[in-house]
């Protein structure tokens, strides 16, 4: 058995558990702010990530048909900051 930081090993843990949805969706909802600006921030109810979509969910109908065209750009955005390609597709409710 090789020796392995700390760091490596709990990647390849998370990596091979059901832990990895939750943890990457507290970790979008930690930079979603820095992402998207304030007000996004602001009027998104909830937001998470499962199987690789991203799921956001607003009340407010403008902003529903303002992120419908962005989804190319989340996606980008979020992959980016996550260092992986973490979100395949965004669901809008």
């Amino acid at each position: 058995m090789g020796t392995f930081k700390l760091g490596e090993a709990l990647k390849n843990f998370v990596q091979g558990s059901k832990l990895k949805n939750g943890i990457r969706s507290a970790q979008i909802e930690d930079v979603w702010l820095e992402l998207m600006g304030v007000t996004i921030a602001k009027y998104t109810d909830k937001i998470y990530i499962f199987n690789q979509k991203l799921f956001i969910q607003t009340s407010v109908g403008p902003l529903k048909n303002e992120l419908g065209f962005q989804k190319l750009q989340i996606i980008e955005r979020v992959n980016e900051k996550m260092g992986e390609n973490t979100v395949t597709e965004v669901i809008i409710k």
